[in-house]
């Protein structure tokens, strides 16, 4: 287990260290020179620009330039803002509580109604729960976060008053951005937990439970759930991380303040030290999740356990 558990942290360096490259060598090819953001044109001399380009290290080659920046990342150091000179790191820890609780609340809406759509839609195969929960799955899938949350401001801020629009402030304002997140989410869910339950109610060890005599509630949600749910647990912990990547619009939308809005106004502004220190916080999280799903299966699948010993 130790040593599946050291190779997975090594394939998770291996990914965080490709979405760091990637993610500077987008950056590095986008139009626009940064040191133009941080000065005036009308007022800035040749001279100042290119003191300020050697003070940044931007008049190095690409690759010295790319190591420099990873270095400081190992060592936490994220570099400052071009903008307003703030430090990164900080700024990020900051508002990653709001984005954090976000995440939270959608993830729970999410598994909360996948889950039980999914696997009352297999009960009721064909009856009228499992055309809604396939509608509902159908919605999440189907619809734009964007969308999803204006109809929902529209609905329940504007025409009921019961929630606000915008803000930061309280629980009231969580509301309405982790249902929209949380919608999006249960879609996937529902789909992968029905599918699930229907190959696992057709497996030879249920027609045996059933010969037993056990009642189908007992079956359904003390066997055959169970065994659904492993296929279901990598979804949900991808779309846990999705979900943290998906505020980015969300936040946007509601005006939240949150990292996803931080590296929004970052990509408008062309904030490299921001973006690039949101994206390797961000990339650090969904790793830290899918290893903790990948540990989770020998714990939830006795096979895996198994293999692992094996």
């Amino acid at each position: 287990m130790v040593q599946t558990i050291l190779t997975r942290l090594a394939t998770s360096l291996l990914v965080i260290l490709g979405a760091s490259v990637l993610v500077y060598c987008i950056m590095y090819l986008l139009p626009g020179d940064p040191v133009l953001l941080m000065l005036d044109p009308s007022s800035a001399t040749p001279e100042m620009i290119q003191n300020l380009r050697v003070q940044l290290g931007l008049d190095q080659p690409f690759y010295i330039q790319f190591a420099n920046y990873f270095g400081d990342m190992l060592r936490g150091d994220f570099g400052k803002s071009m903008i307003n000179s703030d430090p990164v790191l900080p700024k990020i820890l900051e508002h990653f509580p709001a984005t954090l609780a976000l995440t939270a609340l959608s993830s729970i809406i999410a598994i909360t109604i996948g889950i039980t759509l999914g696997v009352l839609s297999a009960i009721h195969r064909n009856g009228v729960i499992d055309f809604i929960a396939r509608l509902v799955g159908l919605f999440g899938i189907s619809m734009p976060t964007f969308w999803t949350g204006i109809l929902l401001i529209l609905l329940f801020s504007v025409q009921l008053g019961w929630f606000p629009a915008m803000g930061s402030d309280g629980f009231s304002s969580l509301v309405l951005p982790a249902a929209t997140l949380g919608l999006v989410g249960a879609g996937f869910i529902v789909r992968m937990v029905r599918n699930s339950m229907l190959e696992v109610v057709n497996e030879p060890f249920i027609v045996a439970l059933r010969a037993k005599g056990l009642s189908q509630r007992t079956i359904m949600y003390g066997h055959a759930l169970r065994n659904a749910l492993i296929p279901a647990v990598t979804v949900i912990g991808m779309l846990i991380g999705d979900l943290l990547a998906g505020t980015v619009v969300v936040e946007t939308v509601f005006s939240r303040q949150g990292i996803g809005r931080i590296i929004a106004d970052a990509l408008m502004a062309k904030d490299l030290p921001v973006v690039q220190g949101v994206v390797f916080f961000t990339a650090i999280i969904y790793v830290v999740l899918n290893l903790l799903v990948d540990i989770s299966y020998a714990y939830i699948d006795p096979r895996v356990r198994r293999a692992v010993r094996t």
